[in-house]
């Protein structure tokens, strides 16, 4: 068994070196240079020659979406700026980096647009500023994913200057019946083919402004020269993020640009496909936790085999799990339904914090009443839980925040989102240490973590579906929650097979989900 963790462990490595190799050299030949307008991190993307003065270039700025950062956008900067453009990226206000909150959120949707809009009239000045030609008549393109494809179609509704828009899963009520045929200029909407109907649909509706109702993807409507040039596609087999890493995407929008631009297709265009090299990277974190594993001290000294000896437990059982996993999983919406939840200064993280506290104290009283309780530990298992915690959760943190913090999102923490990342973590830890020691404790059944975590998702669900106004946004970060529940899943169930203890995990979790919910949601005033 040792050479199968030894082995393991030089596989896993070499696959994070591979992943980072290939994530690095994606950048070759592009001058990058991060700087601050005002509290807005933007980073500018520029090609080697351009960098020197030999050519002029066309400027792109590029937008994220909703709890999103400049980091998601990065395969748009790096294919544009490999094949000729400058490409900008930044924070939105209460995103990423951005210390300035995002006014108005939820309860008030117009002053957050307001918000959103001056952000974007400061970078299209930017942009314009960065264009060859004097800065009133220079002309720059617009890419805005999700929440900002509304954005940046209102923004370019206003400022001539803008010659071509790509709309990424877009959602664009700023297209209606009256608006006129080259408003925005020379638009194409991008759709994965895996996000909700609605999505192709709306790309259909914007699409037909021009092409009437015989709109089809993957043909091109309109003339360029008088900004009607209109295009919709599919990109295959990605959804609501992946459309962001698909190749097809990348491609599209590259030839959409340098028509739009006047410019000559590149015969062999570089185009940022980063989705394997960033599955290899991430794989390989996930499977170098297994044999560091078995560094961790043990804290039940009798380790798995104390498992062995107890009975498992039938999951439908009065002892079982069916009853501690459900109540917690229907209670918990209902009775938090019309609960207020202004707690925290960020979007719908104050939701998940009673969410999950709520959850994990319902379940503690659960498994307490079925008389599941944990044993105390001695002065010596209580040193070595606190050393197992602490290096899980230093791996949990690190090892996979530093390369998603590099290459996907924001997981860096301003000072204003530290006192956040407190309060979440208590109330994330009532959750997480009753779901570990319901999962994973003596005599758990088999199944009982997908089954808890399945019904978590489904409450979530349901909390969704009894408010869509106030929540809908949560379903977009479901299935990163799904994520992290697998892959701190199995660092949990490693970490309880070595230590014995279903609490380190507990804490290390809860730690790495406060985190990621902190520094993703919006901070909002």
């Amino acid at each position: 068994m040792t050479v199968v963790r030894w082995s393991v462990a030089v596989l896993a490595l070499l696959a994070i070196a591979t992943g980072v190799m290939r994530l690095e050299i994606l950048s070759d030949g592009v001058h990058i240079e991060t700087q601050r307008l005002g509290t807005t991190p933007v980073t500018v993307f520029r090609p080697a020659a351009e960098a020197t003065g030999a050519t002029p270039a066309p400027v792109v700025l590029i937008a994220h979406g909703f709890a999103g950062s400049q980091q998601l956008m990065q395969p748009f900067a790096l294919t544009l700026a490999r094949n000729g453009f400058i490409a900008i990226t930044f924070d939105f206000p209460g995103h990423g980096r951005n210390p300035a909150p995002m006014r108005g959120g939820l309860a008030d949707p117009d002053a957050s647009q307001r918000t959103l809009l001056a952000s974007m009239a400061e970078m299209g000045a930017f942009a314009r500023s960065l264009s060859s030609g004097a800065p009133d008549a220079a002309s720059y393109a617009l890419i805005g994913h999700s929440m900002a494809s509304d954005i940046i179609v209102r923004h370019a509704q206003v400022d001539p200057a803008v010659q071509a828009s790509v709309g990424v899963s877009m959602f664009a009520p700023s297209i209606g019946a009256d608006t006129p045929l080259d408003s925005p200029r020379n638009l194409l909407v991008i759709s994965g083919a895996l996000e909700p109907q609605m999505m192709a649909t709306e790309a259909l509706r914007v699409l037909g402004r021009v092409a009437g109702p015989g709109a089809a993807f993957d043909t091109s409507y309109g003339r360029f020269e008088d900004g009607t040039a209109r295009r919709a596609t599919l990109a295959p087999g990605v959804e609501h993020i992946g459309v962001l890493y698909s190749a097809h995407t990348q491609a599209e929008t590259l030839a959409w640009l340098e028509a739009a631009f006047g410019r000559t297709p590149t015969p062999q265009p570089f185009i940022d496909a980063r989705g394997p090299a960033l599955g290899l990277l991430l794989l390989g974190v996930v499977a170098l936790a297994w044999p560091l594993s078995r560094l961790l001290p043990r804290v039940v000294l009798a380790g798995p085999s104390v498992a062995a000896e107890v009975p498992r437990r039938r999951w439908w059982g009065w002892r079982g799990q069916a009853l501690a996993t459900g109540v917690p999983a229907l209670l918990t919406p209902l009775l938090l339904w019309k609960l207020p939840s202004d707690l925290l200064p960020i979007l719908l993280g104050d939701y998940l914090l009673l969410h999950f506290a709520l959850y994990g104290l319902l379940t503690l009283a659960g498994l307490w009443l079925l008389g599941q309780r944990p044993a105390r530990l001695s002065s010596l298992q209580f040193a070595a839980l606190a050393v197992a915690a602490l290096a899980t959760t230093a791996y949990a943190l690190l090892a996979v925040g530093v390369p998603v913090d590099r290459y996907l999102f924001n997981l860096r923490p301003e000072a204003l989102r530290w006192p956040i990342i407190a309060v979440l973590l208590a109330g994330a830890l009532p959750y997480f240490l009753a779901d570990e020691w319901l999962t994973r404790g003596h005599g758990a059944p088999r199944g009982a973590y997908v089954a808890s975590k399945f019904a978590f998702l489904l409450s979530l669900v349901l909390a969704i579906s009894l408010n869509p106004g106030r929540l809908f946004f949560l379903a977009i970060i479901v299935p990163a929650i799904l994520l992290l529940f697998v892959i701190y899943g199995l660092f949990s169930r490693w970490a309880r097979s070595r230590t014995g203890s279903p609490a380190v995990a507990a804490l290390a979790n809860a730690l790495a989900f406060a985190w990621f919910i902190a520094l993703t949601f919006p901070l909002v005033a």
